[in-house]
């Protein structure tokens, strides 16, 4: 197998874009992570979408972004894996460089939600889920997390305010991401006083929808001759599933394709939890935020919030999170996110984070979840200089 890296990155404000469409917002990001590179098209593109037949009534979106791009001679496909669409494309991209069938891809996620009602939304984020046994029964998706939360509090012995620091860091730190949809700072006193939507799910625990769209390049190592420059280099690709419905596991409060998609990651990039510099997880819900870091070995089983509460997440802690707003802040337009993380993490690998950047870039993770953690999928990232 061959060695692949990222060479160009491009992607768009999460907002509203009501005056761009699905194709729009993709090609924006796909062009200006051609650009950055020097290229003018690959020989492939991956396309990470959840919901545009239901929201953009589109499918077909291989096609759809490669005319766009003027790519149409390029091969093209759509991906969907729920929230975790965006690192499958990008996955997938990764897997036929390194196998030598192509030379060059582009991996670009896209979601655009804010045409359709709140309500068709909801309802179309619950397709996630489990149609017969969870979504049938009237579970949102908010409320299966919420479910997931209580459960953990419950067992843990953690108040619902112990939660508060993973909100208070995602937005401290897209306060300076120009790309995020929210960019100003909040308090544990705005936290506490945030309304709840699903006990004990508030509004600051839950990350918010949005459009947006965010490209790579790769191409195999082998192709890149930039003396003197960083390279970053994917070390690791691995993805694992578990049950589709919250209720059908042995142990609701454990991410267990989390931890074993990050388990064979560490053996793929011959690294350990304290070698990560930087572990951008997804913070779809705060509890997410905490099951993450414990099933990738960086808290103990129920111990999550007082990483947390210690301030070790902070882009100056042991073990930094949400860099750049994590979903929380940056936002959340599904199929996209998995690719927003993968360019959160090569900005912090190439020096490039602003205010937020990390004291140990060498390694990066990303850790994309697709539904209350049915499908996850971990990439670990390297900087090199050639």
């Amino acid at each position: 197998m061959r060695e692949v890296a990222v060479i160009g990155i491009g992607q768009t404000k999460v907002e509203e874009h009501w005056d761009k469409s699905l194709r729009e917002i993709a090609g924006d990001a796909v062009l200006l992570a051609l650009q950055e590179c020097g290229m003018d098209s690959t020989e492939s593109i991956y396309v990470g979408n959840m919901m545009s037949g239901s929201a953009n009534h589109q499918q077909h979106l291989g096609s759809y972004i490669a005319d766009w791009v003027g790519m149409r001679f390029s091969e093209a496909v759509h991906i969907e894996s729920a929230c975790s669409s965006g690192s499958a494309a990008f996955r997938a991209a990764v897997m036929a460089i390194a196998s030598g069938s192509i030379n060059s891809a582009i991996a670009v996620g896209v979601e655009k939600m804010t045409d359709s009602p709140g309500s068709e939304i909801t309802s179309q984020l619950a397709t996630a889920a489990d149609a017969d046994w969870e979504a049938d029964m009237g579970l949102s998706f908010v409320a299966i997390n919420a479910l997931l939360m209580q459960r953990y509090l419950h067992e843990y012995g953690w108040d619902k305010d112990d939660f508060a620091g993973f909100s208070i860091n995602a937005h401290a730190n897209g306060a300076h991401n120009p790309y995020a949809r929210f960019q100003s700072p909040i308090n544990k006193s705005a936290y506490q006083k945030a309304p709840m939507i699903a006990d004990p799910i508030n509004l600051l625990d839950a990350s918010p929808m949005g459009d947006g769209a965010a490209a790579a390049v790769l191409v195999p190592v082998e192709m890149i001759k930039r003396p003197g420059q960083k390279m970053i280099k994917i070390a690791a690709s691995a993805a694992a599933t578990d049950t589709i419905a919250l209720q059908s596991r042995k142990d609701s409060t454990w991410l267990t394709a989390a931890e074993k998609s990050v388990i064979e990651a560490y053996s793929q990039a011959s690294v350990k939890p304290t070698d990560i510099g930087v572990f951008e997880l997804h913070d779809a819900f705060t509890i997410m935020a905490a099951l993450s870091l414990e099933a990738c070995g960086f808290a103990e089983r129920g111990q999550g919030p007082r990483l947390a509460i210690e301030n070790q997440i902070c882009p100056k802690g042991r073990i930094p999170v949400a860099t750049r707003g994590g979903l929380k802040a940056r936002g959340h337009p599904v199929g996209a996110t998995g690719m927003y993380q993968i360019i959160e993490v090569v900005q912090q690998l190439r020096g490039e984070a602003g205010e937020t950047q990390v004291e140990r870039p060498v390694y990066g993770m990303a850790q994309n979840i697709g539904g209350s953690g049915s499908n996850i999928i971990t990439h670990i990232l390297k900087a090199e200089h050639f």
